[in-house]
This record gives C-alpha cells, structure tokens and sequence, in this order.
C-alpha cells in the first residue's frame, strides 16, 4: 500500500497584538479561520478575498494584519 499526503498552504496573520489568524489553501478555495474561533469565518475563491474577509473580521479600525506563509 502506498501513503499519499496531501500539502496544503497556510497562511498565518499576525496583527499588533499577535496571531490574529489563518488562512488554508484547500484545492481550490481559501478558508479562514480567526484565532481562538471553534469553526472557520468563510471559505473565499482568491487569496485577495480571502485576506480582505479575515480582515473584516478584526476589531473596527485595526491595521492590515502581515501574512506568512508556514
């Protein structure tokens, strides 16, 4: 039997007070989850959406969260 792994991109976000959270690339579409959340935000059809949504789901008047890939 052969094991076959799946690699998936992620994305962490950090804010200024942290790791605000993430965003996974799963085929063809891009999930967010914010940090210390039990479910994902959303899933989005670009990186761009997918980045603009966990942004909107920061504090009103937070500053664009630094994204690395890991």
């Amino acid at each position: 039997m052969t094991a076959t792994s799946t690699h998936h991109a992620l994305w962490v976000a950090y804010g200024a007070t942290g790791v605000v959270g993430t965003i996974r690339k799963d085929d063809d579409e891009y999930t967010v989850t914010m940090a210390d959340a039990d479910a994902p935000a959303g899933t989005y059809p670009s990186m761009e959406v997918a980045k603009s949504a966990l942004h909107s789901h920061m504090r009103p008047g937070s500053d664009w969260p630094e994204f690395r890939q890991h």
